[in-house]
């Protein structure tokens, strides 16, 4: 857990202070592809990113998802509905692979942080983190190209699960679930695949992707680059 503070903007507090936020706090562990939140849920909450990668992402009524934030080891999770009236979620948030949260009391939070600048000031950086990357997804979500989204989805998901096959970068991942990561439908990311294929960037096998140039797909995400 130690590592997972000191990723965050909670590693600017001192000892004493984290042990007060951190009293009655609970470890809980999320199976791959379990929801630790639904859209639309209205009870306020904290969690620090202990282990795994948890996916933030949003449907459209017909059913396609567009991610919009993987969250790692050391990210909060929630900080939103901290200091929000009328709150709703407005994502989903999903255990891409098992991981592990600090559910931490949001009153306990929100009563230190009237009296203590500094806790007040973390999570005005945290705010401003969230607020500042997710205007950077509007237009890469917007405006990029699905070849831009399909690079950049490997791209993540190759930097937050590192696996080597041969001295190669190996991505868990179906066709199917990279369209919805991508925002479009498994037909258009397979026809995005054997682009990619055939200009030397990936090799696909069943169930997974193997990335041959990671460099080819950095070019090939553009300016799309927060994260």
């Amino acid at each position: 857990m130690l590592a997972a503070v000191g990723a965050s903007h909670l590693r600017e507090l001192p000892p004493e202070v984290l042990d007060e936020l951190f009293t009655g706090a609970v470890r809980t562990k999320i199976p791959a592809g379990s929801v630790a939140h639904r859209e639309r849920e209205d009870a306020p909450y904290l969690e620090l990113v202990i282990a795994g990668v948890i996916r933030v992402f949003v449907a459209a009524p017909d059913g396609r998802t567009m991610t919009i934030r993987y969250c790692r080891p050391g990210e909060l999770l929630g900080a939103m509905s901290l200091f929000s009236t009328g709150f709703s979620e407005p994502a989903t948030k999903q255990a891409l692979v098992d991981a592990e949260l600090l559910k931490i009391s949001p009153t306990r939070v929100r009563h230190v942080a009237e009296r203590d600048v500094r806790v007040a000031r973390v999570f005005l950086m945290e705010l401003s983190e969230r607020a500042r990357n997710f205007v950077h997804e509007i237009p890469g979500s917007a405006f990029s190209s699905v070849r831009q989204r399909v690079a950049r989805q490997l791209l993540d998901l190759a930097s937050m699960r590192p696996s080597q096959l041969d001295g190669e970068l190996a991505v868990q991942i179906t066709q199917q679930d990279l369209a919805a990561a991508a925002g479009t439908v498994r037909e258009v990311v397979v026809r995005t695949l054997r682009q990619l294929r055939e200009c030397g960037a990936v090799r696909t096998e069943r169930d997974r992707i193997i990335i041959l140039d990671p460099a080819r797909l950095t070019v090939e995400q553009g300016w799309n680059s927060s994260s």
